[in-house]
């Protein structure tokens, strides 16, 4: 008979349960940090595979064969996103002088009222030749390692993109691998998770694209009524950055609120900022309750805590993955409580 009353037990049996997952679930980030190239397209490939399936399976409804269906859908998306790509920049080109020299213009000004005696943007300027010879080899070596950075995440979009293509098109040959590899009595239990896992990233996925047009239009129109110059890139910027909860509209509006400023003035400034904040209200109030909970449930403070452990471990990437993973979790644990509810409530009866 144990000297330790039962409640003490019970707390070490959890303490032990926890340190054992929380060991695992370190190796497992440790590895994925390690193999990022490789593991981070598999994690894109299968928020597109979400996200565009249902388009996919209306071609395959209609008889086209699911090879040139699945591609289709890759050029779909490559079209889409190189011509949101398109609108930013082209946006950002056009108004960039007037953003430069208003920023110029405000620098003076800052300089004039705050700056120290005898400091201006000509002392700036003329030790600018000076600063430079001292960091050039810096800068240089931030250049091309800025390069290599490029042409990798350039290689992991090409590899996502053709992995979107195998996973449409092979998804019932991967149900039937992870039936044969699931243990002995196991492969119903297998198929149940990962078909709630998918789902819960499906409709969050879905979700989140709906809420990010809603937001992007809402936003153009208002910066396109307030003369606003780079109002469909600064959209299409919103579009994307909705793919980061909170954190992504925040800085995306930040954006759009700089470029009145930096264009049009403060009282202009002020009018887009009501824009962004009146978007988001209805966003926060309205489009979350009722789109999401079709959807994922998941408390804000979840997500927020997801974004935070997906920053920190791999960076924007880590952001953008960290909802959607958690609501793949989420979606796991719900199968697995519900398989458990229903096995007591059997037993019982």
């Amino acid at each position: 008979m144990s000297v330790l009353p039962e409640s003490v037990r019970r707390l070490a049996a959890w303490c032990a349960v926890v340190l054992l997952v929380s060991g695992v679930v370190w190796v497992a980030v440790r590895l994925c940090v390690t193999f990022r190239t490789a593991v981070t397209p598999v994690l894109l490939a299968l928020l597109g595979t979400a996200l565009l399936r249902p388009l996919f399976a209306r071609l395959v409804r209609a008889g086209v064969n699911r090879s040139i269906a699945a591609a289709v859908t890759c050029v779909a998306v490559v079209v889409v996103v190189g011509g949101a790509v398109y609108i930013v920049v082209a946006a950002l080109v056009d108004s960039g002088d007037q953003i430069v020299s208003s920023l110029r213009a405000a620098a003076r000004a800052l300089a004039a009222r705050f700056g120290a005696a005898g400091t201006s943007l000509d002392d700036l300027a003329a030790h600018g030749r000076q600063l430079l010879s001292r960091f050039g080899g810096t800068a240089a070596s931030n250049v091309i390692s800025g390069v290599s950075v490029v042409g990798e995440y350039l290689a992991m979009a090409v590899l996502a993109l053709l992995l979107v293509f195998f996973f449409l098109r092979d998804s019932p040959r991967a149900a039937r691998a992870l039936r044969t590899l699931a243990p002995h009595g196991r492969a119903d239990a297998a198929e149940a998770m990962a078909h709630r896992a998918f789902a819960a990233v499906e409709g969050f996925m879905r979700g989140t694209t709906l809420i990010a047009l809603i937001d992007a239009v809402c936003i153009t129109v208002g910066l396109l009524v307030l003369k606003v110059p780079g109002a469909f890139g600064l959209g299409a910027l919103v579009f994307v950055g909705a793919y980061i909860p909170y954190l992504g509209a925040f800085l995306s509006g930040a954006v759009a609120v700089l470029v009145a400023l930096a264009d049009r003035g403060f009282v202009i400034a002020l009018w887009a900022l009501g824009v962004v904040l009146a978007v988001q209200v209805l966003e926060g109030h309205v489009l979350q309750p009722v789109i999401q909970s079709r959807t994922v449930q998941m408390h804000p403070a979840v997500v927020l805590l997801a974004i935070t452990a997906g920053a920190s471990v791999a960076g924007i990437v880590g952001m953008l993955l960290a909802v959607p993973l958690t609501a793949a979790a989420w979606g796991v644990a719900h199968e697995l409580h519900d398989r458990y509810a229903a096995r007591d409530a059997a037993g019982e009866g």
